[in-house]
């Protein structure tokens, strides 16, 4: 009984084209192949002169299905449309109970706008022709207030620049922590051959807070624990000490910032200090000018160490 190749994976098929052609090659009949490997004589034969006429790249099979834009389930105009939504909206803007836009989620859209069951295989089509592809989206949390930070961009900061223009300078500040475990710097290798370096095996790590302004000028303070206000307020008074003139700092919201004792004693030095605070929205490591100065001084500390053991 003869076969339906048909039925069988492109791979399978591929293989079984090939064969056929190496045993053509070998002087065995038509009929003996047909015979001996169970497929049909015509579909034999028209391999063959495939073969002939192309050579071995003509036996590669194409992809099935239709030929581009022939009977797509989708107008072109409602594939714009869903191309708008899918960047512009999210699935619960237009109704689905859905985060983000999946599969499952775009066939419920294609069907709530245009009665249209789309299946999955081809959904994925289209969106691969449309230059989109799955990805792990970025985390944020909802608490976060785009209203807020534009607030902050537009009206807040400005003011606050106004002032330090007239009577100071605007000073970031910061609080991390630094360990020797820290890896910020990269070295050239060979893709695929990641390098690698000897380290202490003796694990320390220290705090450090710290202030720039928009000038570029750092001023820092190393300590161990944990940041307290009495800590803060050691390193607002070592701030303004050297100032002649009123210093602006602005913090994120840590919750020390905000202690009474902050609060009292900035009251009392305000013709000398004054603290602003990010919005709860804005503030990100990456977002911040010290973050900078801790990779300087963790990459430069290790050269150090490096050159050391040299």
């Amino acid at each position: 009984m003869k076969k339906d190749t048909r039925q069988l994976s492109p791979e399978i098929q591929q293989y079984n084209r090939h064969l056929v052609i190496k045993m053509y090659q070998e002087g065995i009949s038509r009929k003996i192949i047909s015979t001996t490997l169970g497929i049909s004589y015509n579909t034999i034969c028209i391999w063959i002169r495939t073969w002939q006429k192309g050579g071995d790249g003509a036996l590669t099979q194409g992809k099935r299905g239709r030929r581009e834009r022939e009977a797509r389930l989708l107008t072109p105009p409602q594939e714009a449309k869903l191309q708008q939504i899918l960047l512009e909206k999210w699935p619960s803007q237009m109704g689905l109970p859905y985060a983000l836009w999946s599969r499952n989620a775009i066939q419920a859209l294609i069907w709530q706008m245009w009665r249209i069951k789309i299946a999955k295989r081809t959904l994925t089509d289209y969106l691969k022709r449309w230059g989109f592809t799955p990805q792990k989206p970025l985390k944020r949390a909802y608490e976060q207030n785009p209203q807020a930070v534009e607030k902050w961009h537009k009206e807040t900061y400005p003011a606050i620049k106004k002032k330090a223009a007239e009577e100071g300078a605007v000073w970031w500040g910061d609080e991390t922590g630094i360990k020797n475990t820290c890896q910020h710097s990269r070295g050239f290798a060979p893709r695929g051959k990641t390098p690698v370096v000897d380290i202490c095996a003796t694990r320390f790590s220290i705090n450090i807070i710290s202030a720039i302004n928009n000038r570029g000028s750092v001023r820092f303070m190393l300590y161990h624990d944990t940041m307290t206000a009495r800590r803060l307020l050691h390193f607002f008074q070592r701030l303004i000490k050297e100032a002649d003139r009123k210093v602006y700092v602005i913090l994120d919201n840590l919750r020390v910032h905000h202690a009474r004792l902050v609060k009292k004693w900035l009251e009392k030095h305000k013709n000398r200090i004054e603290v602003f605070y990010l919005p709860a929205a804005y503030y990100h490591p990456s977002r911040s000018p010290n973050n900078y100065l801790i990779s300087f001084m963790v990459i430069r500390s290790k050269r150090l160490q490096w050159q050391e053991r040299l």
